[in-house]
């Protein structure tokens, strides 16, 4: 902690610490991670979907190490069989596109999303929601809360409107003048806890923005791969967004990759000039090698299955468990295994988060609201996981409850 706080993150260690959360992983496998002084914890922060198969999964791990006796990160510059075949996969999933273009990171794939609208509409507004978040490089920042981009002198950007969630008549207001390149948003907003849309409001966007000439752009990093119990967190709305972007669990939690995924129309630039945007490490083959695994495995019926056992379980338990400490827990957000927990404190779910640390679960609260729990189970979770950690869950509200109060005496 020491060494961390001195050479990587001051920041970083100092709030964790002052969370009561100091930790530092070590051993970690499937769905469980210990810390260096052997505390074991269950993963339910799962770092926003990138262990959606859990730790080291065994599959990818073995597919990683066979990879690297022929393969490596490979160059971008020229055509590469695995790069071929997993944009042909890819593409496969979502048949109203063209052309899967890769980066390293979800925050890449949204910058290549951003600029692809803009090249496909001759426009350069980016419309986004208000407490909305797409990743921290430049342009991506740019959409986000000014929590991340206030700091780095980017929360005022002309070119950069946000609207509020869940009000299609704000967004019309901003389209209307027709000069606006794309909408883009979370299919589920992730950072800001969760919310569920409203009933027709993601279909009345994308209307809204084929109406007036703008792209409609899906986030799906977190919302992405099975996590909603289909594979694109869209497909559950009757959406067919122009652009997407996917990323984390992709490469399996064992090699970094993302991807943009867009209609013939806005992949255009593709055929204009293939270098408009280069990304040394975007798509690098032992990633597209363990990408193009991670896809076949979340198509197998038995995870598909395993995926709508999952959401099921914790929908019921979770309604019994809101009954039990009705005091405090007052709310569950849930679209397969995407879960935000609401608590009745405005830092509520930092407390709850310090308890479940305490009681062996790594939950982690939403950055923009402190009332939500962003709980995320993982799609092959077994049946044993499932209650302990409902166990554990139940153990830990005394101890939430006792955060709570000293909390609200602080507060007076």
């Amino acid at each position: 902690m020491q060494k961390a706080a001195e050479y990587w993150n001051p920041g970083k260690v100092s709030f964790w610490t002052e969370a009561g959360t100091p930790m530092v992983i070590d051993r970690r496998e499937g769905y469980f991670l210990h810390d260096m002084s052997g505390k074991r914890l269950i993963d339910l922060h799962l770092n926003g979907g990138t262990y959606n198969f859990g730790h080291r999964h065994p599959e990818l791990v073995d597919v990683l190490k066979s990879g690297l006796d022929y393969f490596d990160m490979g160059n971008h510059w020229f055509p590469s069989v695995a790069r071929a075949a997993f944009a042909e996969q890819l593409v496969k999933t979502a048949p109203h596109t063209k052309y899967a273009i890769f980066g390293a990171g979800g925050a890449e794939a949204v910058e290549i999303a951003l600029k692809t609208a803009r090249y496909a509409t001759r426009r350069k507004k980016i419309v986004s929601i208000i407490k909305g978040y797409h990743g921290h490089s430049g342009l991506s920042v740019a959409t986000g809360d000014e929590r991340f981009s206030k700091i780095f002198l980017a929360d005022n950007p002309e070119d950069f409107i946000q609207v509020p969630f869940n009000d299609p008549n704000a967004l019309e207001d901003v389209l209307k003048g027709c000069d606006v390149a794309a909408f883009i948003i979370e299919t589920i907003p992730a950072t800001y806890g969760f919310p569920m849309p409203d009933d027709g409001y993601l279909k009345a966007c994308q209307e809204l923005c084929h109406k007036y000439g703008a792209k409609f752009i899906s986030d799906e990093v977190q919302t992405g791969l099975m996590r909603t119990g289909v594979m694109w967190g869209w497909q559950g709305y009757g959406l067919k967004p122009d652009i997407f972007v996917c990323g984390k669990g992709l490469g399996g939690g064992i090699y970094p990759i993302s991807a943009c995924l867009v209609t013939e129309e806005c992949g255009q630039w593709l055929v204009e000039d293939g270098a408009a945007h280069i990304s040394t490490a975007g798509g690098s083959e032992l990633g597209c090698v363990v990408g193009h695994h991670v896809m076949e495995m979340l198509q197998r019926p038995e995870v598909i299955s395993n995926v709508h056992f999952v959401s099921e379980y914790f929908s019921k338990s979770m309604a019994e468990m809101m009954v039990r400490h009705s005091d405090i827990f007052v709310g569950v957000r849930q679209r397969g295994v995407v879960m935000g927990l609401e608590f009745d404190h405005p830092e509520g779910a930092v407390a709850v988060s310090r308890a479940l640390y305490e009681n062996g679960i790594w939950a982690i609260f939403s950055s923009l609201d402190k009332r939500v729990l962003q709980f995320k189970p993982g799609v092959v979770l077994d049946v044993d996981t499932c209650q302990e950690i409902m166990d554990r869950f139940d153990a830990a509200m005394p101890r939430a409850r006792q955060l709570l109060k000293n909390g609200r005496r602080r507060a007076a």
